[in-house]
């Protein structure tokens, strides 16, 4: 899968735990020019998936939805759903959640395939 994942692609996920569990966790992939990366597949916020349309540059990925965005190496929340712009409903939107960050995983790529190691 990974010489089909090209520097500012995405694809969203479900993957299977190795440990034997059967636990399942959808995740994001993403190739940029400074690597692998691979995040939790949905906005801490309303739950969008990032993969459908999220954008990712200058090293964070920002949901289509509200615009939440997070740095895709520290999962660190850099803007907690901006949008709307209309001050009083940006606000009541944000406040919906509190601000999280997002999962990051550890990624690499090993003959053609990639492998996640999942976050604790």
């Amino acid at each position: 899968m990974s010489h089909r994942l090209k520097i500012g692609q995405k694809k969203m996920t479900t993957v299977k735990e190795k440990t034997g569990k059967k636990d399942r966790k959808n995740i994001m992939l993403t190739r940029t020019e400074n690597g692998l990366h691979a995040t939790g597949a949905l906005c801490k916020h309303m739950a969008w998936p990032l993969a459908w349309g999220g954008k990712v540059t200058d090293g964070c990925v920002t949901c289509p939805l509200h615009k939440s965005r997070y740095d895709i190496t520290s999962g660190e929340v850099k803007e907690w759903s901006p949008f709307p712009l209309f001050p009083l409903y940006g606000k009541i939107l944000a406040s919906i959640r509190r601000s999280r960050p997002l999962e990051i995983h550890q990624a690499r790529e090993v003959d053609g395939w990639i492998e996640v190691k999942f976050s604790d």
